[in-house]
């Protein structure tokens, strides 16, 4: 089988790698080169934790399964350490306490922590009084460019080819196959195309004459774009995911930590430099978080933006007459990339992926998607 990838992102690599693995003749294009999208610009959290309606949560619980998965045999850039979580407003752990009654009630692996155990956990985290801690086992954090790589370079070994610089200008599909037509005049014709261009599905899928409705990052405000600090390297100890009430921290390597603070994204625009005052504000929040991070700076803070179809939710599935063209996007891109490697190729060679059945394109053309979903906040937060 012969098939088309448009897009070299995280869920493209995956979905790459996956169709090579079951012996398909496998191109990608990528308009940029792979990465320049949405995937460099992640929080990288691997989790099903804050997943709504269930079959959302479902198929990001199978995912993060899958990661672990994935990188069984060992790989520099899966860390399954967990994410701790310290709730000390009256709101975070009212909300943190219903959120873990209902993960509870859905089998999803969490408990309640002592202050002490988790200290031990992190060592340098500043515990606040009063503070109540769940720890999140099964989740983890990952470098998304190095995960990214590293789907990328085993579709590559497998024999596909990977086209930078190839902007799609019409997508022609028909009952014999389609054609793809790239700036420059130059076609690809394949069996099948999956679109996988994150915030650009909509754009992507009209070329083909189809509607996938993305909501636009130039527009909506703190739905889609968010604020993403990095420190130059600390000495601070920081093991995992840790979520607090007015920060959000990870490693990401080399001593740096990523930062984000949901309340201040209302501010964040694709269309504008981030000013120095959200790193510093974010700079005082880490101190009140992470002891040893005393002359703690900003190297990069940058806006990331959010890959978000119009009711918040997955979309994946066939979406033309003639089953040629098939579309995923997801905000949920580096969670779900394990998984999808593995299920968006079985639908490919015409099998159904049960986790996937709740989440066709088709919704938006039968109305029976929802509405757009609220902008993100931290738990708590009103």
């Amino acid at each position: 089988m012969r098939v088309v990838v448009i897009g070299a992102g995280v869920v493209g690599a995956a979905v790459a790698a996956g169709l090579a693995r079951r012996g398909a003749e496998v191109t990608v294009l990528e308009r940029d080169v792979p990465g320049a999208g949405t995937t460099a610009t992640s929080v990288a959290w691997i989790n099903a934790n804050n997943k709504d309606p269930e079959p959302y949560f479902a198929l990001n619980h199978a995912a993060v399964r899958a990661h672990h998965g994935l990188a069984a045999g060992g790989g520099d850039w899966f860390f399954p350490t967990g994410n701790l979580e310290c709730a000390a407003a009256p709101e975070h752990r009212e909300q943190l306490a219903a959120r873990v009654a209902k993960l509870l009630d859905r089998g999803y692996p969490v408990r309640r922590i002592t202050a002490e155990r988790a200290r031990a956990l992190e060592p340098d985290l500043i515990r606040p009084a009063d503070a109540d801690y769940v720890f999140f086992p099964e989740e983890a954090h990952t470098l998304p460019v190095r995960l990214l790589g590293r789907f990328l370079g085993e579709a590559r070994d497998l024999g596909a080819r990977v086209v930078a610089g190839a902007e799609v200008r019409e997508i022609a599909a028909g009952p014999s196959g389609v054609t793809v037509t790239v700036a420059g005049g130059d076609a690809y014709t394949a069996d099948t195309v999956v679109t996988c261009t994150g915030r650009w599905t909509e754009e992507v899928a009209a070329r083909a004459g189809l509607t996938v409705p993305m909501l636009d990052p130039r527009t909506s405000g703190p739905t889609t774009n968010g604020y993403l600090g990095v420190t130059a390297a600390l000495p601070a100890r920081l093991s995992r995911v840790l979520t607090t009430d007015r920060l959000n921290l990870r490693p990401d390597g080399g001593g740096r930590i990523q930062l984000q603070a949901l309340d201040l994204d209302a501010t964040a625009d694709p269309a504008v430099e981030p000013g120095p005052a959200i790193g510093a504000r974010m700079l005082d929040r880490l101190a009140d978080v992470l002891a040893a991070t005393d002359g703690a700076r900003i190297e990069q803070i940058r806006v990331g933006q959010r890959a978000m179809p119009a009711d918040g939710l997955t979309v994946a599935g066939f979406a033309d007459p003639h089953a040629r063209i098939y579309v995923v996007a997801t905000h949920s891109g580096v969670t779900l990339s394990a998984l999808l490697s593995e299920v968006v190729p079985q639908e490919v060679y015409g099998g159904e992926a049960p986790l996937l059945a709740p989440f066709r394109p088709g919704r938006f053309a039968d109305g029976t998607a929802g509405p757009a979903p609220a902008p993100a906040r931290r738990p708590g937060e009103q």
